[in-house]
């Protein structure tokens, strides 16, 4: 049976119910404003939301008090949607004459307008001022649309700004309706329904609707599972975001049993027990430390404990070259992650992304320190369950604002693993490996790798695999005996840095691992 996908419904799913944010327009239109930037990128969902809010604008009025709605692109012209006139006015500039010439208490929807304000023409500048000014008298709003917000200095103060929100879960339910109504699907569980409105949470109307269309084609019912792997995909595409399978469990971690611990305690953070008990959100874990000791292997275990989906950010691509677009980025994937939610946001390597926040905006006009200021702000204000795990090898380069006390649940120092956690590192690595950890002597290993981190560790046992592998045999405790005695620790290479981390982490940070009574830190290699 072929699927019929339609026009997204409003974000309520019923034609005559009003959204919250329906509501918000209408109290804008009410109260005078003439200019309103619908910052979206679902076109067919502002426009039935639009229809929506002249509905319930005309009801109880008479026809000639009634709001009428047009829209004007570039391609069809000015549009009326009650009547169909269309007046053929494909220029920017031309269109606002036209609109200057309709009745009163009319809205008009712009589509694309954004892009001719990105480097605006003066007399477009000019004349929508005086368009904007004259529609606080005769009841005309002007509504531009656009997935990002470009503006020029002289609108600023001229156009209030409206964010559409992704669709919630009452929105996508709806969609999910309409795909089983479509394919005659009368037997999905409800159980499985919630589960595939949830995989679905983060994605546009459109994007969901193709989600639903395209697991019923490829399964014959709604697999969660399909939704899910459409919305990695479709998160993916704009090249800041991503969501990552995290097949690694605390098993996967040698030693870190404090950290460890903390993350136990706090597995059903996410659930409703949790809340009907007065726990407050969980905020975030900031982790610090040596390169390679298992801080990111932290963060994507954090997401499998709590058993929430992990989106990564990638700060490197959060910075794009147009004035406000690393800010337009950064809210973008805010939102994205409240629309997940409840999940993991994990900032790798945090120091690098956040590296011209201290400086006074000289190197980049201080896009850095905005772009801090508005995740600081959030991760303050934030009320969705939105876990964010962050790490960092240089401490030293984060702003003070972002480590100050409360900003964080907990901050752990990872150190260089002790003699325990050696042991475990070498069982979990021979094993990844699919050799037998019984084969090897792992305490000697331990003991005869002091220094090296658990990378490190991982890549003395690959050159011990290829060494064997270059005699056609198996590894040995030989093997990788001379695979150490040629192998230079970070320990020794960073050996000044590491002591200054370490002093540091008394007294600032939670170590991640026990520290024995008579607390003294191992000794760097020599």
């Amino acid at each position: 049976m072929p699927i019929t996908q339609s026009s997204p419904r409003p974000s309520s799913g019923s034609e005559s119910s009003l959204s919250e944010m329906g509501a918000r327009i209408i109290h804008y239109i009410q109260a005078g404003y003439s200019g309103l930037y619908l910052l979206s990128a679902e076109e067919q969902r502002v426009e039935a939301e639009l229809k929506t809010v002249i509905d319930h604008l005309n009801r109880g009025r008479q026809p000639v008090e009634s709001h009428q709605l047009c829209y004007w692109s570039a391609v069809d012209g000015l549009v009326n949607t009650a009547t169909n006139q269309v007046h053929s006015a494909s220029d920017p500039l031309e269109v606002l004459q036209v609109i200057s010439e309709q009745p009163e208490r009319t809205l008009f929807l712009l589509k694309d307008y954004h892009l001719f304000l990105q480097d605006p023409n003066p007399i477009i500048v000019r004349k929508l001022k005086d368009l904007l000014l004259e529609g606080k008298t005769r009841q005309k709003t002007l509504l531009i649309i656009g997935c990002r917000l470009v503006l020029p200095p002289e609108l600023e103060r001229e156009l209030t700004i409206v964010e559409f929100a992704l669709p919630g879960k009452e929105a996508l339910r709806g969609v999910l309706d309409g795909i089983l109504a479509s394919a005659g699907i009368q037997d999905l569980a409800a159980e499985q329904q919630e589960q595939a409105v949830s995989a679905a949470c983060g994605l546009t109307t459109i994007e969901a609707e193709n989600a639903f269309a395209l697991s019923y084609v490829q399964t014959r019912t709604i697999q969660p599972a399909v939704v899910a792997r459409e919305k990695a995909q479709a998160v993916k595409k704009s090249g800041v975001l991503e969501i990552i399978e995290t097949r690694e469990s605390l098993e996967s971690i040698g030693g870190l049993d404090v950290l460890k611990d903390w993350l136990l305690k706090r597995r059903n953070a996410f659930t409703q027990r949790a809340v009907d008990y007065g726990l407050p959100p969980a905020k975030g874990l900031l982790i610090i430390g040596i390169a390679g000791t298992g801080k990111s292997l932290s963060a994507k275990v954090s997401a499998r404990v709590f058993g929430v989906p992990l989106l990564k950010l990638d700060a490197g691509r959060l910075y794009g070259g147009l004035v406000g677009q690393s800010e337009a980025n950064l809210r973008a994937v805010l939102q994205t992650a409240e629309a997940i939610a409840p999940c993991c946001l994990w900032l790798d390597e945090l120091e690098k992304g956040l590296a011209g926040s201290k400086s006074s905006g000289s190197t980049d006009g201080g896009t850095s320190a905005r772009v801090l200021g508005s995740l600081l702000s959030w991760m303050q204000e934030k009320t969705a369950q939105v876990f964010v795990v962050a790490t960092a090898n240089d401490v030293t380069q984060l702003p003070p604002e972002l480590l100050r006390a409360g900003r964080w649940d907990q901050m752990f120092f990872v150190d260089l693993p002790n003699q325990g956690e050696r042991e475990a590192i070498w069982t979990i690595q021979i094993r990844k490996h699919r050799r037998n950890p019984a084969d090897f002597d792992t305490v000697q290993l331990a003991r005869a790798s002091d220094g090296l981190t658990g990378s490190e560790i991982e890549a003395v046992f690959v050159e011990s695999l290829y060494d064997a592998f270059d005699h056609e045999a198996e590894p040995t405790d030989l093997d990788i005996a001379g695979a150490l005695t040629t192998f230079v620790p970070l320990s020794k290479l960073m050996a000044e840095p590491i002591a200054a981390l370490r002093n540091w982490a008394k007294g600032r940070a939670r170590f991640a691992t026990s520290q024995p009574k008579e607390s003294r830190l191992r000794k760097l290699a020599a």
